[in-house]
């Protein structure tokens, strides 16, 4: 169950995936307290940090509770990506990750992000500038192609492994899919064959018999977890028991489910202050309490939500 990334031993295989407007500090946290052996950080602009953009800073805040912790740059200049995360090595990150998967237009746009799979030589030079500039571990994660006419996620493992990439992350699903339709795990399966470093596997995730489906389908060495952990911080301690055990763990109670969104929303006010954590904290609610009875009112009502207290009064009233 252990999975092994360079010098950098992971406490289990099971990872959370690098989400925007997701994975920030507090629920790293709370994803590692619940189990997760790796946690990967929001993506990170390069450029960003080069030019000392305030709004970078809060993104590259590390909690000691959450290690081991994988920072996500994204870019398309190896110059600017490699000197970046030389100057970032000194700082509290374990893996340094390069992002080929964010489907983003605006990203894409700019020649970053899944528009790299378009461009095998770039990324070549981008991940052989990385694991130069720096002794901590480089990843990269990657979608199954651009579109359906340019499927060369082997290609791209197959180069990733050449340059000293630590392990690759393989998400099922072309650019032109976004998150729609469903995952490919066959390609995983084929990354997995071609290359001799260990292959993360990625998308359709969603409970502990899909993480055991994925492992088994694909032989995967790592499995990680994306849109199925909003929400839902206990998947990460559901998988590692279902692996080890075969038994199916009980879902949060209602009383421990009220008990984390309180404990994320006082994280929430900690880290980004009581107004900018409660506007955050309106979507994390809308997550956990999906599918509860009354929850599409309960969403309506989280949007007027301002401070901590008036969060309190809500779930308790509501939930």
């Amino acid at each position: 169950m252990t999975l092994k990334i360079g010098g950098v031993t992971l406490k289990n295989n099971v990872i959370l995936a690098p989400m925007a407007g997701v994975t920030d500090l507090p629920y790293r946290v709370l994803c590692s307290e619940q189990g997760a052996g790796l946690v990967c950080m929001e993506m990170v602009s390069a450029k960003a940090v080069l030019y000392k953009n305030k709004n970078t800073k809060e993104l590259l805040k590390v909690d000691p509770r959450e290690h081991p912790v994988s920072l996500q740059l994204f870019g398309s200049d190896p110059q600017i990506l490699s000197s970046i995360a030389g100057e970032l090595e000194e700082g509290p990150f374990d893996i340094f990750d390069l992002n080929m998967g964010c489907p983003v237009p605006k990203v894409v746009k700019n020649h970053e992000g899944s528009a790299l799979m378009k461009n095998p030589k770039l990324a070549e030079e981008i991940l052989t500038a990385m694991v130069k500039a720096i002794k901590k571990p480089v990843t990269v994660k990657i979608r199954k192609g651009f579109d359906d006419s340019r499927i060369n996620a082997v290609e791209i493992a197959k180069i990733a492994e050449a340059c000293g990439v630590s392990a690759v992350t393989v998400h099922g699903r072309t650019r032109e899919q976004y998150y729609s339709g469903k995952a490919d795990w066959d390609i995983i399966r084929q990354v997995k064959e071609a290359v001799r470093i260990p292959v993360i596997g990625n998308g359709d995730v969603f409970s502990p018999e899909d993480a055991l489906a994925l492992r088994k389908e694909t032989g995967c060495d790592g499995i990680m977890v994306a849109r199925g952990a909003k929400g839902n911080p206990w998947i990460f301690r559901e998988i590692t028991e279902y692996l080890e055990t075969g038994k199916k763990p009980e879902r949060p109670s209602k009383k421990e489910v009220k008990e984390m969104i309180l404990c994320h929303g006082q994280m929430m006010m900690e880290f980004k202050g009581e107004m900018a954590g409660m506007r955050e904290m309106r979507k994390h609610v809308a997550w956990y309490t999906a599918g509860y009875p009354n929850s599409a009112a309960l969403r309506k009502d989280i949007n007027t939500v301002s401070t901590m207290e008036e969060l309190a009064a809500l779930i308790e009233e509501r939930l």
